[in-house]
């Protein structure tokens, strides 16, 4: 099980956020400053943590810089209730991976946490889900023991759904993933490449369901 530890000074948010990420399989633990996240990592590190900037000693900026000091690498995402992108920088340039902007979905948070936990941990080359089995390392992927042939893009989008197996992944969380860019306006590129994806896999197509008014998932026939 993934500890994970939320460092936050409002119980209000705390409370429905850690049933929450309880729900996920996250075992979470929970401090209110900066002080006491550094004490705590320095007793008993988790593997991941979430860093809310405003804190009553010390912000988050400071708690992230001296995690990344003390050389430790777990990933951090940060929580921010600005929107300026000044602010999120700053949270990026302290040491965090990533950051999410209150108040925000508890789907993109999952996904969030997800994608930041994988970069963290190597990945193993394969990846096999009924009879579609993908290669990292070669980046070839094969249905039903036959080689399918993927463009780079199409390889990644596969990959990427994937590996969130049985959940719906929001069209922009699959753009910010794939094309590296936070994109909320027509998302006909995505779609067009979906279309292309499920031609190519044949029968495997059936794994790849449209969720309507969320995005795309990928399932266990």
């Amino acid at each position: 099980m993934v500890r994970l530890l939320i460092v936050e000074d409002d119980i209000q948010v705390v409370g429905p956020l850690s049933r929450a990420l309880n729900t996920q399989g996250y075992a979470v633990a929970h401090v209110a400053d900066g002080n006491s996240a550094l004490e705590k990592i320095k007793i008993d590190p988790p593997d991941l943590v979430l860093l809310d900037v405003t804190l009553p000693d010390i912000d988050g900026f400071k708690v992230c810089e001296e995690i990344r000091r003390r050389g430790i690498d777990f990933p951090i995402l940060m929580m921010t209730g600005c929107v300026d992108s000044f602010e999120v920088v700053h949270g990026l340039d302290s040491g965090a991976d990533d950051y999410l902007v209150k108040p925000f979905d508890l789907n993109e948070l999952f996904a969030r946490l997800r994608a930041i936990s994988r970069r963290a941990k190597p990945e193993s080359n394969k990846l096999t889900i009924d009879n579609i089995v993908i290669d990292r390392k070669s980046r070839l992927c094969t249905v039903d023991g036959v080689l399918v042939g993927l463009t780079h893009t199409e390889f990644d989008l596969l990959n990427f759904l994937m590996c969130q197996e049985g959940r719906a992944v929001k069209r922009n969380l699959i753009i910010r993933e794939i094309w590296n860019t936070n994109w909320f306006g027509p998302t006909k590129n995505l779609d067009m490449h979906i279309s292309s994806l499920r031609r190519k896999l044949g029968t495997g197509s059936s794994h790849l369901k449209t969720v309507r008014g969320v995005g795309f998932r990928f399932d266990k026939v």
